[in-house]
C-alpha cells in the first residue's frame, strides 16, 4: 500500500517537473543553437575537407585524433557543468575568486552549456573525425593493396570506438571531479569574458 502511494507521489512530482520544463523551453535558444551548430559544423567540415586530403597519412591521423580529443574534452565539460555543486561557486564568488562568477553563470544555464558542449561541439567533432577517418582510409588504400571498403570500415570503427571509449572514461572522471573541472574551465573562460 505504502509502495503504491510513494509511486503515485513520484509520478505526480515528475508530471509537475515536466510541465515546468515545457513552459521553460526557450525557443530563441533552440533557434540560436541550430544556427550556431550549422555555422560551426559547416566551417569545420569545410576546413577538414579542404585540408585533410592534402595531408600525409600521419598528419591526417593526428588531425582525426585531435577532433576525437576535442569531442571528449567538451563532453567532460558538459557533464561537469550539470553535476557540479552550485553552492560552492556562490561561496567562491562572494570571496571574489577568479572565475567563480562564470561558474555560477554556467551552473544557472547548465542545460544550455551542456547542450552546447556535449551536443554541438561533441557531435560536430564526432562527425568530422568520422569524415577524416574516411579520408585516412582512402590514403591507406592508395598506398597499400587493402580494399577501400574494408579500410573504411576499419578506420571508422576505430574512430567510433576511440570516441565512445574516451567519452565513457571522461564521463566518470567528470562526475568525480565536476567541481574542479567547472572551476578550471570557468577560470580559463574568465580570461576572455568578464561577466556581470
Amino acid at each position: 500500500m505504502k509502495k503504491n502511494k510513494d509511486l503515485e507521489n513520484l509520478k505526480i512530482q515528475t508530471r509537475r517537473r515536466e510541465k515546468i520544463k515545457k513552459e521553460l523551453v526557450d525557443k530563441r535558444w533552440v533557434l540560436t543553437i541550430i544556427i550556431i551548430s550549422f555555422s560551426i559544423s559547416f566551417s569545420l567540415s569545410f576546413v577538414s575537407e579542404v585540408t585533410v586530403p592534402n595531408f600525409n597519412l600521419v598528419i591526417g591521423i593526428i588531425v582525426s585524433l585531435l577532433f576525437i580529443l576535442l569531442g571528449v574534452l567538451f563532453d567532460i565539460i558538459g557533464v561537469s557543468v550539470t553535476t557540479a555543486d552550485e553552492k560552492i561557486f556562490h561561496s567562491m564568488n562572494s570571496r571574489k575568486v577568479k572565475g567563480a562568477n562564470i561558474a555560477v553563470l554556467f551552473k544557472k544555464n547548465s542545460d544550455k552549456v551542456s547542450s552546447f558542449c556535449c551536443d554541438v561541439i561533441g557531435d560536430i567533432c564526432g562527425v568530422i573525425s568520422g569524415s577524416t577517418a574516411v579520408t585516412i582510409a582512402s590514403l591507406i588504400s592508395k598506398t597499400t593493396s587493402i580494399n577501400l571498403f574494408l579500410m573504411t570500415l576499419i578506420t571508422t570503427a576505430i574512430v567510433a570506438s576511440l570516441t565512445i571509449g574516451g567519452k565513457a572514461i571522461g564521463k566518470s572522471f567528470a562526475i568525480n571531479k565536476c567541481d574542479i573541472i567547472l572551476y578550471e574551465f570557468s577560470k580559463f573562460v574568465s580570461h576572455f569574458y568578464k561577466g556581470k
